[in-house]
C-alpha cells in the first residue's frame, strides 16, 4: 500500500511520491530547537512526530536524508545572553546540549544533519542578496532589508499557500522587525535586521551594514543548502505554518523560482490536564520536569504516540500512568516469547506477516496512529492466549519476535531496562528457592510479600524464579 500524507498545501491527503526520479531518496526537514530554554511537552510533540514519519518512510524502503536545523540566534535568545551576561554560544551551547539528551531519552533517531544558524551567515547573505536582485527584497533606512509582499505578489507569485489569507480584511503594508508578528498583519518581513544597542555583540558584517539574520531566512538557507531548491518534505507545528513556512515559501520560491517544498505536514496542538499549557497554571512540563517526577522516556513517547498527528491531544499525568500499563503488557508479551524463542529462528510466519499488513496498512493511511496500535494490542492479546495455551513453539516464537522487531522500529518504544536487583532482594529470592525446596510455602509465601513490599515481583519460570522490578 503506497505511503499517503496530508499535505498543508493542497489540503487533502495525497499518495507520497518523492522528487528522486528512482523513488527512492526523500529529503526531510523539520524546524528544530530554538536553544533558549529547554523543550517543553508541546515541542516534543512536533519532534515525536517527525520521528514516526521518518521511521515510517524507513520502514517502507525509503532512504532518507533527515535535516533539522538548530536556531541558535534570533529575538529570545538575544534578549536571554543579555540577561545572562555571556556569550552567545556559551548560553545556546547549554540548551543545544539538554535538547540532544532529551531527543534520546524518547528515542528519537538523531537527525543526519543538524545545522546551526550561527554556521550559515554567507548561506543567508546570498539568499538575501538574490532576493533584492530580484526585487522583491528592499533596504529600508535604518540598513534592514525586508521582503516585499506586495512585490512579490505583483510578481504573480502566491503569498498565503499554506493559509488561506483574507487580503481585504488584514492589515497589509506594515513593517515588522519582530520574528513572530501579529497573524492578522499582512507584513513585509526582516530578512536582514540592523544591529541595535541591546543586539550588544551578537552581530555579523554585510554588504547592508553590521546585523543579524531574521528568523525566516535561517530555516531557507539551511534547508536548501542541505536538500536543494526544491525538497520532498517539510515539518512542523501548526503554529508554525503561518507566518513562519507561508515566509520561508515566500522567500525560497522568490530567490530561485523554483518550487520550494512538495509536501507539507503539520502536527496539532497539545493541551495538558485539559488546558493550554501555561506556567502560571502548573501545567507547563519540561522533559526533565517529568522524568523527575518518575516518568521515563519510554512512557512519555507511548503517550505522544497514541493520538493522530493532526489532532489537538491532551496530555496528563494519568495518561502517563496508563501508559506504563500499556507498555508493561507489551512487555510482558515480549518477554515471554524472548524465552521461549531463545533456540529457534523463522522467517515470520502468516500470522506475523497478518500483523504487519495491518499496522503497515494503518501508518500508510496518512499515519493512523490507533489503528496501528490496534494492531500491535491485538497481536499482543492473541499471542498471550497462544502462549498460555502451549501452542507456540521456539520457531513460532522467534516468527514473532522478528515481526514486533519491525513494528518497534517504527513506533521506537524498545524494551524496559531490566534493572538488576541488590544483593539484600537477591539474598531473599535465594532464601525463598530454598525455602520451596524445602516445601517450607508458608515461608515462601511470606519473602514473596516481603519482596513485594519492598517493591520487586518475583516470577516462577522454566528457567528459575526471575526478579521484577513494579
Amino acid at each position: 500500500m503506497a505511503l499517503r500524507f496530508h499535505n498543508t498545501l493542497t489540503r487533502s491527503v495525497q499518495d507520497f511520491v518523492p522528487l528522486d526520479p528512482a523513488g527512492k531518496k526523500v529529503g526531510l526537514y523539520c524546524c528544530g530547537p530554538t536553544v533558549y530554554d529547554f523543550a517543553h511537552i508541546g515541542n516534543w510533540r512536533t519532534f515525536v512526530f517527525a520521528d514516526l514519519v521518518r521511521r515510517t518512510l524507513e520502514f517502507s524502503g525509503y532512504d532518507v536524508r533527515h535535516v533539522m536545523n538548530i536556531t541558535d540566534v534570533e529575538d529570545k535568545i538575544i534578549k536571554r545572553v543579555r540577561e545572562a551576561k555571556t556569550t552567545l554560544r556559551d548560553f545556546t551551547g547549554q540548551y543545544e546540549t539538554a535538547f540532544f539528551d532529551d531527543l534520546k531519552a524518547l528515542g528519537c533517531r538523531l537527525p543526519h544533519v543538524t545545522p546551526r544558524a550561527t554556521e550559515h551567515i554567507p548561506e543567508m547573505l546570498d539568499l538575501i542578496a538574490k532576493l533584492l536582485e530580484r526585487g522583491v527584497a528592499y533596504k529600508a533606512a535604518d540598513g534592514s532589508v525586508y521582503f516585499s509582499i506586495e512585490k512579490y505578489r505583483g510578481c504573480g507569485c502566491t503569498y498565503g499557500q499554506l493559509v488561506k489569507l483574507n487580503y481585504d480584511e488584514m492589515r497589509a503594508g506594515r513593517r515588522v522587525t519582530s520574528d513572530e508578528y501579529d497573524k492578522e498583519s499582512l507584513a513585509d518581513f526582516a530578512l536582514w535586521k540592523a544591529r541595535v544597542l541591546e543586539d550588544g555583540e551578537v552581530f555579523w558584517a554585510s554588504p547592508w551594514g553590521e546585523g543579524r539574520p531574521g528568523w525566516h531566512i535561517e530555516c531557507s538557507a539551511m534547508s536548501m543548502k542541505a536538500l536543494g531548491r526544491t525538497f520532498d518534505l517539510h515539518l512542523g507545528g501548526e503554529d508554525l505554518a503561518f507566518p513562519h513556512h507561508e515566509d520561508e515559501i515566500a522567500q525560497s520560491e522568490g530567490a530561485t523560482g523554483q518550487p520550494f517544498v512538495k509536501y507539507w505536514m503539520h502536527g496539532a496542538h497539545l493541551m495538558v490536564e485539559g488546558k493550554k499549557m501555561s506556567k502560571s497554571l502548573g501545567n507547563f512540563f519540561t522533559l526533565r520536569d517529568l522524568l523527575a517526577k518518575g516518568y521515563s522516556g519510554r512512557e512519555v513517547r507511548y503517550l505522544l504516540l497514541t493520538a493522530h498527528y493532526r489532532e489537538t491531544f491532551n496530555f496528563t499525568l494519568e495518561g502517563l500512568t496508563g501508559a506504563k500499563t500499556a507498555l508493561a503488557r507489551i512487555d510482558e508479551c515480549v518477554g515471554k516469547l524472548r524465552e521461549l524463542g531463545a533456540q529457534g529462528s523463522s522467517p515470520p510466519g502468516s500470522a506475523s506477516s497478518d500483523f504487519l499488513a495491518r499496522f503497515s496498512n494503518a501508518l500508510s493511511d496518512d499515519l493512523n496512529i490507533s489503528a496501528a496500535w490496534a494492531a500491535v494490542f491485538d497481536w499482543v492479546r492473541d499471542t498471550n492466549k497462544r502462549l498460555a495455551d502451549t501452542a507456540l513453539t521456539a520457531a513460532d516464537a522467534a516468527s514473532a519476535l522478528a515481526a514486533w522487531e519491525k513494528v518497534d522500529s517504527v513506533l521506537g518504544i524498545g524494551s524496559k531496562a531490566e534493572a538488576e536487583a541488590p544483593g539484600e532482594i537477591q539474598a531473599l529470592a535465594e532464601e525463598r528457592t530454598a525455602a520451596k525446596k524445602a516445601k517450607d510455602f508458608k515461608r515462601a509465601d511470606a519473602i514473596r510479600e516481603e519482596l513485594k513490599a519492598k517493591g520487586w515481583a518475583i516470577e516462577d519460570t522454566p528457567k528459575g524464579p526471575k526478579l521484577k522490578k513494579v
